[in-house]
């Protein structure tokens, strides 16, 4: 099973991006299909790389409420590249097990806490319905700061992006 769109090795991409590979694997990361995919398009890789990781080191969003809605927005889209890549990243921020087996059906869940709920209701408007409801959105700046608002705004705008490059153009998981 192949991508749509060829995944580009380090020595057949713009140097630009050659230099984020490099820089990738210096730091002990490996060079996702994601990745190799959006090489084709050296600038979009260099700022999708960039954008994604301010979300992710640089924010002040708590690590467990961003890769809850993260991999809420991997189960709304059905990617399971996304899934698989963010189940061990949500454990790593302290959810449980129980929790990431509940995702798919949180809203009848009891393994939730009142702002897990919040932010899992807020991501599950915004990417069904584009905006959140007024209720939805007073229920996580009960508890959010506005740049904490921005920033789960902008995670779930930009991991529907991921999604959705991840399953038009098939790209599959690394081995």
């Amino acid at each position: 099973f192949m991508a749509r769109v060829k995944l580009l090795e380090k020595e057949e991409v713009d140097p630009m991006v050659a230099q984020i590979f490099q820089k990738t694997e210096d730091s002990g990361g490996e060079v996702i299909n994601l990745m190799k995919a959006l090489a084709h398009s050296p600038k979009i890789c260099r700022d999708f790389n960039r954008m994604g990781i301010t979300l992710l080191l640089k924010g002040d969003l708590s690590p467990r409420l961003r890769e809850l809605a993260i991999l809420r927005v991997g189960d709304l889209a059905r990617a399971n590249y996304e899934w698989t890549k963010n189940v061990p990243i949500l454990l790593e921020a302290g959810a449980n097990q129980g929790q990431i087996d509940d995702l798919p059906n949180w809203s009848g869940s009891t393994r939730f806490d009142e702002q897990e709920q919040a932010v899992l209701q807020y991501t599950d408007e915004v990417v069904r319905n584009i905006k959140a409801s007024q209720e939805t959105f007073n229920k996580i700046a009960a508890f959010l700061s506005a740049k904490e608002i921005v920033e789960l705004t902008v995670t779930i705008g930009y991991y529907g992006m991921v999604c959705r490059v991840l399953e038009t153009l098939e790209i599959q998981l690394e081995n």
